[in-house]
């Protein structure tokens, strides 16, 4: 309330919020990727850049070169194959598309309704002779990708929209799939307080919980606070399987 009393212009937003969490939750239960994707496809119906967070074109193409330059000063090579968890409507996917050589970039979405919007990016930026793999997922345990297939895995505003149980199943089947001084770049939301979620949409974790959870599984996992002094609002960490990933 003291929040709402200082904010007032966020009250309707947030009632709005409510009245669909409680709408989806009722038709979807306690399975949050069901929950998720009927998010999704509600924002998506409305804008689909504005479903992956960037309602302006303008934003939409600054944050996609922000993700792709980021990544590409960091250890990506056009050799390499990329796996991008949470692809959306390729927001900085088709910049990666094109700088990858062909058939090595592969997109997984839960929203088969982001997709769509993907493949119509895909058609505008002529990068039909790229051969990207587009596919739809109901989870993050990735069977049907071989092992040690990818140098790299990309999960941008991922784990920001997921909760605990999600993220661990995320960080114990991405070790299969890297290859050896692979690596596993992802953001979240930040929080030094308590850790807490809004709407069960916004998740909010401290950096020591998720290093602890890929220290768990054998991982080692590096905050990236180059990125922290980047125009986001998020924080992002590398997780590799040996520590031996690229730098």
């Amino acid at each position: 309330m003291r929040h709402a009393a200082r904010h007032p212009a966020r009250i309707g937003p947030y009632v709005r919020r409510l009245v669909r969490d409680w709408r989806l939750r009722r038709a979807t239960g306690d399975d949050h990727v069901a929950y998720y994707r009927a998010v999704m496809r509600s924002d998506t119906a409305r804008n689909p850049n504005g479903a992956v967070g960037t309602a302006s074109q303008e934003r939409w193409m600054a944050l996609g070169e922000l993700q792709f330059s980021y990544l590409r000063s960091h250890g990506l090579a056009p050799s390499h194959r990329l796996l991008e968890i949470g692809c959306g409507n390729l927001r900085a996917g088709w910049r990666f598309i094109d700088y990858l050589e062909p058939g090595h970039y592969y997109g997984v979405d839960i929203s088969p309704d982001i997709l769509l919007a993907a493949q119509r990016v895909l058609v505008s930026h002529g990068l039909q002779h790229k051969l990207p793999h587009l596919c739809v997922v109901d989870n993050l345990r990735l069977a049907h990708f071989p092992d040690a297939h990818f140098d790299a895995v990309h999960a941008h505003s991922v784990f920001s929209h997921s909760p605990r149980h999600v993220i661990e199943e995320c960080l114990t089947h991405v070790p299969r799939v890297l290859k050896p001084g692979g690596f596993f770049d992802f953001t979240y939301n930040r929080t030094d307080g308590t850790e807490h979620h809004v709407l069960r949409e916004d998740f909010y974790y401290r950096p020591g919980t998720l290093i602890a959870l890929a220290e768990a599984r054998g991982l080692t996992a590096t905050p990236m606070e180059d990125w922290d002094a980047l125009p986001h609002k998020q924080s992002k960490i590398r997780v590799t399987v040996d520590g031996g990933g690229r730098s």
